[in-house]
């Protein structure tokens, strides 16, 4: 299965293909320098299957987690480029998660003012959601994605077979950006997630939650429009995922954060598929902190923040109201 990210001349494809880790070379131009990044959560032979089909591979991998997207590890990636003597010619590939993918993609941004970068996604959320649309980013100073760019990848490869490594956690909490998707895009793929076999048909939800989002990114590729709605529940769960110190994974913030955001008939649907997958539906920790974090959010102007609501599935509003509306609700909903 092949999705097109329509971009012009900067468009690519996304291809989902079982196995096609192994067939990497096929699809990828890897003969040539290709600095291969990863980290210590993924499988050391999935960065190995790559390097093994490159003419100069240098592999880079640095810790696991969201406390290495930052700086200083972006800076290491950028030591490696130059210690090698990467040129314009040459390309940075992304075997990883959403942190792999970052950084990954920040350091070809930068180098050289932008050199060829290609993205292999790992993990669900990365796969169904981070490794398409060029959004490459570090956090700094406490605060999620404050320091990047837009880099859009020449091709991203998905093989659902690496999926069988992860632990059942990192499944479910990937599958929170599906179900966004669904909800705002695709009553279809939402549905997949109301009944109990939706694990048969991850293929499906893979291909169905990347078309959505290559045609979001197709009609707004600087999130001045339309791109803005994959927010959805972002404002919210970054602020938990903040306060939680990442003790919760992303997506399980990204559940939190969709509830306050849906319409009470929404809701009532929601509420059972996040159950079905092992997430979260209330929040037991400081709410008066996620509060707070949540203050320092990009989509905040003044006094106001504006919200991306979901009234009925398959369908989006954006709403601006007074940051205050915004905390009572989260008092309300998630309690």
């Amino acid at each position: 299965m092949t999705v097109t990210v329509p971009l012009g001349e900067r468009s690519y494809e996304v291809i989902i293909e079982d196995g096609i880790l192994s067939r990497a070379g096929q699809h990828l131009d890897l003969n040539r320098k290709v600095l291969i990044v990863t980290d210590s959560g993924v499988p050391a032979a999935y960065a190995q299957a790559v390097a093994a089909q490159a003419k100069f591979p240098v592999i880079v991998t640095f810790p696991q987690g969201e406390e290495s997207k930052n700086v200083h590890t972006w800076m290491t990636l950028l030591d490696a480029l130059v210690e090698h003597n990467f040129t314009r010619t040459d390309c940075v590939v992304a075997v990883g998660g959403g942190v792999v993918g970052d950084m990954s993609g920040f350091a070809a941004a930068a180098y050289l003012r932008g050199i060829d970068f290609y993205n292999i996604p790992t993990t669900v959320l990365a796969q169904v959601d981070s490794s398409v649309g060029g959004k490459v980013a570090v956090d700094y100073k406490g605060y999620k994605n404050l320091v990047g760019a837009f880099h859009q990848p020449k091709r991203v490869l998905i093989d659902p077979q690496v999926l069988s490594t992860l632990p059942p956690r990192q499944i479910s909490a990937g599958l929170a950006e599906a179900v966004k998707m669904g909800l705002l895009f695709d009553p279809a793929l939402f549905s997949l997630f109301e009944s109990d076999d939706y694990q048969d048909h991850i293929p499906e939800i893979l291909f169905r939650s990347v078309s959505a989002k290559a045609e979001v990114v197709g009609q707004d590729e600087t999130e001045s429009g339309l791109r803005r709605s994959l927010n959805f529940g972002h404002t919210v769960g970054h602020g938990v995922e903040t306060v939680s110190g990442y003790s919760l994974l992303h997506g399980e913030c990204v559940a939190l954060g969709m509830l306050p955001m849906c319409s009470p008939s929404v809701r009532e649907r929601l509420l059972p598929v996040l159950l079905r997958l092992g997430l979260p539906t209330s929040y037991r920790g400081d709410t008066e902190a996620v509060i707070e974090a949540m203050g320092h959010d990009k989509k905040r102007a003044g006094g106001s923040i504006t919200l991306v609501r979901c009234d009925a599935v398959g369908s989006l509003r954006f709403e601006t109201v007074p940051f205050e509306t915004l905390a009572q609700e989260m008092r309300e909903v998630l309690a």
